[in-house]
């Protein structure tokens, strides 16, 4: 079958995993590239997790050929842990996270993921539940704008969200681009589009994508058997804050109390570096897949201290205010 995706940091990913054994968790599956990496380099059995349907459709025509050693469920890995059990695996040997959208996502246009191809506004990764469309011309002024600023790092939100409401109703992908870039200077040669940022926002408020990777976090940390690995890659910054900081928690690298309270008494690390830092592709990666340039790579042993839990706000995950009178973000 033709390769619809290449598997980003794949090279790298299972040399700082080698030797590679046991049960793994692939717990966003796609085209299956990580899950086919890991059972070649020496895994025994990989069990893959998502939740696109068009992901199980297209893994249906091969999957037979690897005689069980991968197998698929569908849901999410915020709840990896629960399908590992499901799967007759309590513990793993490894966890294999590829955050954000896939390029078989991405290059399917009628998902609405991308700008490039006029289509429905849906960004579901589920197809199932509250689109994109929904958001957009359902949300209120202040909600969507926090949503581009925190999402998405949006400088012009609120004025986006502005020209989106007098714009409503807003159905297509077109529609939306055309609407951001009317906000924002014209763009310059080698710039990203100018509805990048938008469309990144909704995308994950649309899939809960930040509260998905906090509990994923956790999830592998309750699932993996002392010595398991947990290799995460992300491609922006949110992302990378988030994983950096739980692992470093988690490894008792950053302090837990202030200079006005003393510290609770210290948590067994659960984690051990073994990236001292992220790992990012190298040439050659970059000149067979362009689209691994913003990719980072961190990996972590597990120890054999008890898994524990970790507050959102101390990982950096952007909190939506639930109120205007509660937290938020600087007004422009």
């Amino acid at each position: 079958m033709a390769e619809p995706h290449i598997p980003v940091l794949l090279r790298p990913l299972l040399a700082a995993c080698a030797p590679v054994c046991g049960t793994w968790i692939d717990g966003t599956f796609g085209a299956g590239g990580y899950a086919r990496g890991l059972i070649a380099a020496g895994a025994a059995r990989v069990i893959g997790i998502d939740r696109d349907p068009l992901a199980h459709h297209m893994a249906a025509g091969w999957l037979p050929g690897f005689h069980g050693t991968i197998d698929l469920r569908e849901g999410t890995f915020g709840e990896l842990d629960r399908i590992a059990a499901e799967a007759g695996a309590e513990q793993v040997e490894g966890v294999v996270l590829d955050l954000g959208i896939s390029s078989m996502q991405i290059d399917t246009a009628e998902r609405g993921f991308s700008f490039q191809k006029d289509a429905p506004l849906d960004m579901r990764m589920s197809q199932s539940g509250p689109s994109a469309r929904d958001l957009v011309n359902e949300a209120g002024e202040e909600r969507l704008a926090d949503i581009l600023y925190l999402y998405g790092e949006e400088r012009a939100s609120r004025r986006i969200a502005r020209a989106i409401l007098a714009a409503r109703p807003v159905e297509t992908t077109l529609e939306l681009a055309e609407i951001v870039a009317r906000c924002l200077p014209r763009q310059k040669p080698g710039e990203k589009h100018p509805a990048t940022r938008t469309f990144q926002a909704l995308r994950i408020a649309v899939n809960d994508e930040y509260g998905e990777l906090a509990r994923g976090l956790e999830a592998a940390e309750r699932v993996l058997a002392p010595g398991g690995l947990l290799a995460v890659v992300s491609f922006h910054s949110v992302e990378d804050r988030m994983v950096k900081r739980f692992l470093q928690l988690r490894a008792g690298r950053m302090g837990q109390g202030s200079r006005y309270a003393p510290e609770a008494e210290a948590e067994a690390p659960a984690f051990e570096m073994v990236t001292r830092k992220a790992v990012e592709p190298d040439e050659t990666e970059l000149a067979a897949n362009p689209r691994a340039r913003s990719a980072k790579l961190r990996v972590a042993r597990r120890t054999s201290a008890p898994a524990g839990r970790i507050n959102d706000e101390e990982i950096g995950m952007p909190m939506l205010p639930t109120s205007r009178t509660t937290g938020g973000r600087p007004r422009r």
